[in-house]
């Protein structure tokens, strides 16, 4: 039943049961669980965040391989949250599925979301610490730093709709990552359908509410450290700022965009014959 067109992989019919079935699974996780895989994540996605940091300080590399190398390396974010397993708030959009079929509640769904992000922001802050107790930002005579603090600066210089905008999406490509790997029975297969649409995100410059919340944090800590010019405005104020419009746009972009719409083609009517 799963083989399409000769290939080992899940029909989208089939994807769209196991994501209404996971989701069951993920609202009903004990607490504890969803808060250990919630800062998991919030760590995992912090992983690719620095990947792509790293990679995009070098001066040398023109516009279009600076984008495309940052959005493979930021790929290895979702990666370990999809292969290593653990609880994305911007991936879990797609409980929604799961809430229109009347399977979770909705306040199973809030309290999912609301952990799920909380854990997130822990996990992602607690990277933050470690990278700059570490002085790692000072590889390459401190570009890695110097490009730490100006890709915060023009996060939180983002006005409102543009970010709100931006943040859906980001999502819709995350939550079609998310998709296609569910496809994939193979970890080859997996990694494979979870760099395109990642790098494609990130190498358009669109907003992910959970990086953020190691990339403005980060910027946060060494502006005092570095001096970038155009950073001076740089606040914590300021990630509330951003991560408003983000989060409110990922959720349009993840439930609305993409698990609102397999939802309504593959299970609307399943939901009504059961």
């Amino acid at each position: 039943m799963g083989e399409i067109f000769g290939f080992d992989a899940y029909s989208p019919k089939e994807i769209a049961e196991r994501v209404e079935t996971i989701g069951v699974a993920k609202a009903r996780l004990p607490l504890l669980s969803q808060v250990t895989l919630g800062i998991l994540a919030g760590g995992f996605i912090g992983l690719g965040a620095l990947y792509f940091t790293l990679v995009t300080s070098d001066p040398s590399l023109g516009f279009a391989a600076s984008r495309l190398l940052g959005g493979v390396t930021f790929s290895l974010g979702l990666i370990l949250v999809v292969v290593a397993g653990a609880e994305l708030f911007t991936g879990n959009n797609f409980l929604v599925m799961a809430w229109a079929s009347k399977r979770i509640t909705t306040s199973e769904l809030v309290r999912n979301w609301l952990i799920v992000y909380l854990a997130n922001f822990v996990g992602a802050l607690g990277l933050v610490f470690l990278v700059v107790l570490s002085h790692h930002w000072q590889m390459n005579g401190n570009a890695v730093g110097t490009n730490a603090v100006k890709i915060a600066a023009a996060k939180t210089a983002l006005p409102f709709w543009q970010a709100f905008f931006k943040g859906i999406l980001c999502n819709i490509l995350v939550c079609l990552a998310v998709w296609l790997a569910l496809a994939g029975r193979s970890v080859m297969d997996k990694i494979f359908a979870i760099i395109f649409p990642i790098s494609a995100f990130v190498a358009a410059g669109f907003e992910h509410s959970i990086a953020n919340m190691y990339f403005i944090p980060l910027g946060l800590m060494l502006k005092d450290r570095i001096p970038v010019s155009g950073a001076e405005n740089l606040s914590w104020v300021g990630l509330w700022a951003n991560l408003l419009p983000v989060t409110l746009g990922n959720i349009v972009g993840g439930s609305v965009m993409v698990a609102l719409v397999y939802y309504f083609v593959y299970r609307h009517r399943a939901g009504k014959s059961n």
